[in-house]
């Protein structure tokens, strides 16, 4: 009797001095608001493959704002109000816009990113809101760290990771996608801005172009990238691996308590 006593004592001992747990970093899920609309893409599937991509590979609640209006100088309807951020950790931009001039609705998406919503920047979002003439370099140009116009005719882009260090790229192979479109930069990147992947495209005279880099918007960490034009690039593993890695650095969040690990798919068995 004695002896089993002290046992229960010693556990309660034990269960005391032993650090409890912490919690599952997955507990509270990621809350993200996904915009996406305008001219030239596949948003209406391209939204559905990156929800589902992004959340096998984190734990995240996304809220979707798809405009169906394929024109480039409809507004989102998300946008009308203006506490539009509030409520989410993250925004990815994934809009196609650039007839949209009004720089109070501009000012009105950029103001909760200049003051801390950290933001993830999709292909034709780094051609939207041009609310002055090239080469000037307009307020969405400064979050986005990138001044483009112009992208040449849809071939495959050879990546080429040029920080290799970066915990966005780090492990992450070189890959050539399927036929894509490369952005040129009007200019090099804003010094705001540091890249991390080159691109290239083998045609004569064509010149390589950033295509993944990372800006600090006054203080805010914004993860943007041009590839992603053709729905079978965004649903490829490399790509959504890249996106997700990318989202999370711009939480502070990447890490292995927050980015899962998605199984290769299995090959077929030879007969």
């Amino acid at each position: 009797m004695t002896r089993c006593l002290s046992l229960a004592v010693c556990a309660t001992l034990v269960s005391l001095v032993l650090p409890i747990p912490a919690r599952a970093a997955d507990e509270q899920p990621i809350k993200c608001l996904l915009v996406l609309g305008g001219c030239c893409h596949d948003y209406e599937h391209q939204k559905d493959v990156l929800v589902k991509g992004i959340s096998e590979r984190t734990n995240i609640v996304f809220t979707v704002a798809y405009d169906p209006n394929t024109t480039t100088g409809h507004k989102n309807p998300v946008y009308d109000k203006e506490d539009w951020y509030k409520g989410f950790d993250v925004v990815i931009h994934d809009e196609c816009s650039d007839a949209i001039k009004d720089l109070d609705f501009i000012n009105r998406i950029l103001d909760p990113h200049k003051k801390g919503l950290p933001a993830v920047n999709l292909h034709c979002a780094m051609y939207c809101y041009r609310s002055a003439p090239y080469p000037n370099t307009t307020p969405w140009m400064e979050f986005t760290g990138m001044n483009t116009n112009h992208h040449g005719q849809q071939r495959p882009i050879e990546i080429k990771f040029t920080d290799k260090e970066s915990p966005i790229t780090k492990g992450m192979a070189d890959w050539t996608t399927m036929q894509e479109e490369l952005y040129h930069p009007q200019i090099d990147l804003l010094p705001t801005a540091h890249a991390l992947a080159s691109g290239h495209q083998n045609v004569q005279r064509e010149a390589d172009a950033t295509v993944i880099w990372t800006n600090d918007y006054h203080g805010t960490r914004v993860f943007s990238t041009t590839l992603g034009h053709n729905t079978k690039t965004v649903a490829d593993a490399r790509y959504l691996d890249l996106v997700t890695r990318g989202l999370l650095w711009s939480l502070n969040k990447l890490d292995d308590q927050h980015l899962k690990k998605v199984p290769a798919p299995a090959t077929p068995e030879k007969k």
